[in-house]
């Protein structure tokens, strides 16, 4: 019996669209204005590019700021490079095999090794929720002045919020996050004009420097920064959400899809990179500049931040942008919570329910944790999540490049020669400084 031309390549043949309540719900113009075309696929890479602003992020574009000046620019810029073609590959897949990443590992991996590779995502979803936690709670402490424990608490009450919006359609969570990447990009200009950098070394900054790989710390928070850039559920998150754009499903359908999604994407993650940058440029010209070199902390940056700067609003706006961002990590984990345990074991859950058990799962640490030892702790608990998101990060990456580059999965769409190699290559690279980031991390080194 011949296959259909859905399932070419694969081991079983998807019957469900990814997201299935939200599927080619969003319309794309039929005319070729491409102006109309280009805001109806605008949304997908906002909620990607906010996994790349996330609370994990901050410790080490701060840190290295601090002691490095703006050496470390160069890195990244150099990571977002290598997650523009990754999400570009994860969109890519979405739209061509109609499948994400999660169904795409079930239909073409054996059921052990998709069922472990579920279990492992699972795993890196709660260890970025639990990030997501301890940003907002560190926030609210910051703004309000609320206990971290009862921070932890109140974080549990977004699932309302969060479902709200999910029922109102996708186009309203795109607003939303939309709405919180705003705030923080305001916050962070203040922050970028009250601590008036230096244009030209900001400039040199974003050349590499060879003095980044000769000193061994430079380069171990270089590998933290790049480690950390690409967030495994991401990929996952991207290859689904591309689909609720109701674009033809033909060749040429397709063609223009990745095509408005690619521009989407670039855009979306350049705007990760400005307030990215803007961290370690704030850093740099405030803790480096006045010889606060050891400052790695968020807690200590915002402490330091008003006195250096001369203005109570400093503080108040960094620790606004920090609760934009950790709840708009939020939105994006649940949904890629949902996306994952669809596409993996083909199970459905009411949003509340799945929502509810990703939130407990990491509420657990995250409470234990802060009543034991603090807001040193809870610190601690953000870099730990991090080394579980960087270990799980291998198993998303890999399979992504190899279907895409799958002729029989991609057809005329499948990778080109540069592609493929580039997208091996910033594998390889990805994988070794991950392992070597944890490996370092395990035995105590910095």
């Amino acid at each position: 019996m011949q296959k259909k031309k859905s399932s070419i390549g694969w081991r079983n043949e998807n019957k469900h669209p990814s997201l299935s309540e939200v599927f080619s719900s969003v319309s794309v113009p039929k005319q070729k204005g491409i102006w109309k075309k280009l805001f109806a696929f605008t949304g997908p890479g906002l909620l990607i590019a906010v996994g790349y602003m996330d609370p994990g992020n901050w410790a080490t574009d701060i840190a290295g700021g601090a002691q490095f000046g703006y050496m470390l620019l160069s890195v990244i810029f150099i990571s977002n490079f290598f997650a523009i073609i990754l999400q570009h590959l994860a969109l890519k897949l979405g739209i061509v095999c109609e499948r994400d990443l999660a169904q795409a590992c079930r239909d073409h991996y054996p059921p052990l090794i998709s069922f472990i590779l579920w279990i492992l995502c699972e795993i890196s979803i709660a260890a970025c929720d639990l990030a997501e936690i301890i940003g907002s709670v560190l926030a609210l402490k910051l703004l309000f002045g609320i206990p971290i424990t009862w921070g932890v608490l109140i974080t549990a009450i977004d699932v309302l919020i969060i479902l709200f919006f999910q029922y109102k359609g996708f186009r309203y969570i795109e607003s939303v996050v939309a709405a919180l990447i705003f705030t923080i990009l305001v916050c962070f200009s203040f922050e970028i004009i009250s601590s008036k950098p230096e244009i030209f070394p900001i400039l040199k900054g974003i050349v590499p420097n060879p003095e980044i790989i000769k000193n061994s710390h430079s380069f171990y928070i270089s590998i933290g920064i790049l480690g950390a850039t690409v967030m495994p559920h991401n990929l996952y998150l991207h290859s689904s959400i591309i689909q609720t754009r109701d674009y033809p499903r033909t060749t040429e359908g397709k063609k223009m899809a990745i095509k408005y999604a690619t521009i989407d994407s670039t855009l979306s993650l350049s705007l990760a990179f400005f307030i990215n940058a803007a961290i370690l440029i704030i850093s740099a010209a405030t803790f480096h500049k006045a010889g606060y070199t050891e400052v790695a902390d968020i807690m200590d940056a915002h402490k330091l931040l008003n006195p250096i700067l001369g203005s109570s609003l400093s503080g108040v706006f960094f620790a606004l942008a920090l609760l934009a961002s950790g709840q708009n990590s939020t939105l994006t984990g649940t949904l890629a919570g949902q996306i994952v345990m669809e596409g993996f074991i083909n199970i459905k859950f009411k949003p509340w329910i799945r929502r509810l058990i990703t939130r407990l799962i990491a509420i657990v640490p995250a409470m234990i944790v802060s009543i034991v030892y603090g807001e040193k702790g809870t610190t601690e608990l953000l870099i730990i999540s991090q080394i579980i998101l960087s270990i799980q990060l291998s198993f998303a990456i890999v399979p992504l490049v190899n279907f895409t580059g799958d002729s029989e999965k991609m057809g005329p769409f499948v990778n080109g020669p540069i592609l493929k190699i580039s997208a091996w290559g910033i594998t390889i690279i990805i994988v070794l400084l991950n392992l070597f980031l944890l490996y370092n991390t395990l035995l105590g080194r910095r």
